[in-house]
């Protein structure tokens, strides 16, 4: 395993030297980081390339992920608790990341304090990178003087949304690949099998059963106006994918997903877990009533929940409470409302939030596991319908032909 050389800054502000064995340098970085260390410079050993390095200029455009914005949120915290002052964490943290548009993005954000910037603003400049909700914490830990803290609850909030996106991709990346595969299959069988018992069943005058002309529509459909259907599909496909980034198609779009059976309770919950979770966390962070439903219309990640958290802002502004607004809406469940009341009442919002976020993390995994266990036997169903009605398509005419011939 090849070795690697580093130089870290300790938590309590001292620093160290010494190799490591890893994968790669992010992998010693990494490795680093679990054991309370942050590096401020990892090299190869003397003989030893680092991996990666061929793809150095690719992985400025490419995006920062959820693992790499976490490892680097929890090194900005610890280099903060350390009594580091800014701009050599900041520089610190720009040296060791092998993330090169992190690097790029880093350069800029200390140049940016430098000329005198605070936190949030030198942040926010960069949307793509560091969320509203992000660069919101950054403010109101700035304004505490409580970074740290701020930064380990946001820490917590990207690890939580990242584990509750994980599940629903790993539960639905099954079912899109089966289907993926169904309908190349029902391509190849109806355009390169079909055609060729077509032309023998006509030559022997049989009368063609109804499946079997069904498949031979197909098949002349795609043959003859395949120029057509292909140029509907990609010009339907471009239009579609235009109209689903406008904010009106998000919000047709999303409404329909918390229509469907089984999905959209899924998407319901999983919205409802960000919802408690973040607002739990702006609410102990100090964050203004007005400010927090701001951060949660623009993550909640569902446009049709995000125009009703619009409309709760129109009514707070209003200078009502949060629970009643709430209690007129579609998507929030009596549950979430009941204990926003109480936490109105009893000055513990923030606490009883983190109960509804446990509670829909809980309930997420198992409307997961229900959807899973669901679509394993509609597949099952699906692949049987498509076999058996190619089998009668072909066998039929065949079972016809074999009685003629005798």
């Amino acid at each position: 395993m090849p070795k690697f050389n580093y130089q870290a800054i300790t938590e309590t502000g001292g620093t160290t030297r010494g190799d490591i064995d890893a994968d790669s340098l992010e992998s010693a970085s990494n490795l680093l980081a679990s054991r309370g260390l942050i590096p401020t410079q990892v090299i190869a050993a003397r003989g030893m390339t680092p991996a990666g390095s061929a793809s150095e200029a690719s992985a400025l455009f490419s995006g920062v992920k959820t693992p790499e914005l976490i490892l680097f949120t929890k090194q900005f915290k610890t280099l903060i608790r350390s009594g580091v002052p800014m701009l050599t964490i900041l520089q610190v943290l720009e040296d060791q990341t092998e993330h090169k548009r992190l690097k790029s993005i880093l350069s800029r954000i200390h140049q940016d304090i430098r000329d005198g910037a605070s936190l949030y603003d030198a942040f926010r400049r960069h949307p793509r990178v560091f969320s509203p909700l992000y660069c919101s914490m950054l403010r109101a830990g700035e304004s505490s003087g409580a970074l740290p803290e701020i930064l380990d609850r946001l820490v917590y909030v990207i690890e939580h949304e990242h584990k509750v996106k994980s599940d629903i991709k790993s539960a639905m990346t099954y079912p899109i690949i089966v289907l993926s595969f169904l309908t190349v299959a029902f391509f190849i069988l109806l355009i390169g099998v079909i055609p060729r018992f077509v032309n023998v069943f006509k030559g022997a005058g049989l009368t063609l059963p109804l499946p079997t002309r069904i498949c031979i529509g197909l098949y002349e459909m795609i043959s003859q106006y395949w120029y057509v259907i292909g140029g509907v599909v990609v010009i339907g496909g471009i239009g579609l994918i235009l109209y689903s980034r406008t904010d009106h198609g998000r919000f047709v779009r999303d409404t329909v997903l918390l229509q469907l059976p089984l999905a959209g309770k899924l998407l319901q919950k999983s919205a409802l877990s960000r919802f408690a979770s973040i607002f739990s966390i702006l609410q102990s962070s100090g964050v203004d009533i007005l400010d927090a439903m701001d951060i949660l219309s623009g993550t909640i990640g569902n446009r049709a929940i995000s125009r009703q958290l619009d409309g709760i802002k129109d009514r707070l502004r209003e200078g009502r409470g949060i629970s009643g607004p709430l209690r007129q809406t579609k998507y929030f469940t009596p549950m979430v409302v009941n204990m926003v009341a109480v936490g109105e009442e009893s000055g513990n919002l923030d606490t009883l939030l983190r109960d509804v976020a446990s509670h829909y993390d809980t309930e997420v995994e198992y409307a997961t596991k229900k959807l899973s266990d669901a679509l394993a036997p509609i597949l099952t169903i699906s692949l049987a319908v498509v076999v058996g009605f190619f089998a009668l398509a072909i066998f039929l005419p065949m079972w016809d032909l074999s009685l003629k011939t005798k």
